[in-house]
């Protein structure tokens, strides 16, 4: 899924469509499988990258995405195909949090919508405080994007962006900074096409951090995107943790309702 893609669009949504109206932060210790693959951590540092996030490929971590409008987090169970994150995004007269469960082929989401514009949302005092259950078919547009996609687990899309490394150099002991070709990676969910494509040249050679852990997993990816298109130069940081993500429970009964067809129209986008 790509939360950039879609969740300003359902806050203007939530403000402009007529009649309208889930993050934990956990840490944990290295299993012993993991501590093994210290030794086999390649020197060339792109190589080392690119090996790091083969743990993500498992799809038991927590993490946090953090900078731009959208800032969020949240943990990944593959085994049992589970997922919740929580999406924080604002704009001048409303702010809005969405929490997500993924439970195999069920999608719940809750909104939280705060700033003076909150109380004149057509609905949203019906929908407050509850979880919407989602219908997969009905999902039209962006909204596809709820469907999390267990295939492919990393809502931040690190591995691509790491594929696209131009320049890269090993800074300290598990740190690396370098460049990114970002047209080479315009499906990767940490930077949108959109951003890419006001970034003109200057994508082709956008700067990054990263950092790994002693096991070799990658941990830190943060990317400096120069300003471009009006929009001022930021850092995009993704970070990963690894060892206690369990699988997610569904929301409580009573806190549950089935999703309307205005809440399917805003999140259409």
């Amino acid at each position: 899924m790509n939360i950039r893609r879609w969740s300003a669009g359902v806050l203007a949504a939530a403000l402009f469509v007529p009649g309208l109206a889930a993050c934990k932060d956990e840490t944990g210790s290295p299993t012993a499988a993991s501590t093994s693959a210290a030794a086999e951590k390649p020197a060339d540092p792109k190589e080392a990258l690119a090996a790091s996030t083969k743990e993500l490929q498992k799809g038991e971590f927590a993490f946090t995405i953090k900078g731009g409008e959208i800032n969020g987090g949240g943990t990944v169970h593959l085994p049992s195909k589970s997922a919740e994150m929580k999406v924080e995004t604002a704009a001048d007269e409303l702010s809005m949090t969405m929490d997500l469960v993924f439970i195999d082929g069920d999608s719940w989401v809750k909104l939280e919508l705060a700033g003076p514009m909150a109380d004149v949302v057509p609905g949203f005092k019906a929908m407050k405080g509850k979880y919407q259950h989602l219908d997969r078919s009905k999902l039209k547009g962006t909204a596809k994007e709820l469907n999390f996609d267990f295939s492919d687990v990393d809502p931040a899309g690190a591995e691509k962006m790491i594929k696209a490394i131009t320049d890269v150099k090993q800074t300290g002991e598990g740190t690396y900074e370098g460049t990114i070709d970002t047209t080479k990676a315009t499906d990767a969910d940490l930077l949108d096409a959109d951003t890419i494509k006001a970034l003109g040249d200057q994508a082709s050679a956008v700067p990054f951090t990263a950092k790994v852990d002693a096991q070799g997993r990658l941990t830190e990816l943060a990317v400096q995107v120069p300003a471009a298109g009006g929009t001022e130069a930021q850092t995009l940081t993704v970070t990963y943790e690894y060892g206690s993500a369990a699988a997610i429970q569904a929301p409580p009964a009573a806190q549950v309702v089935e999703a309307s067809d205005q809440v399917y129209e805003m999140f259409k986008g």
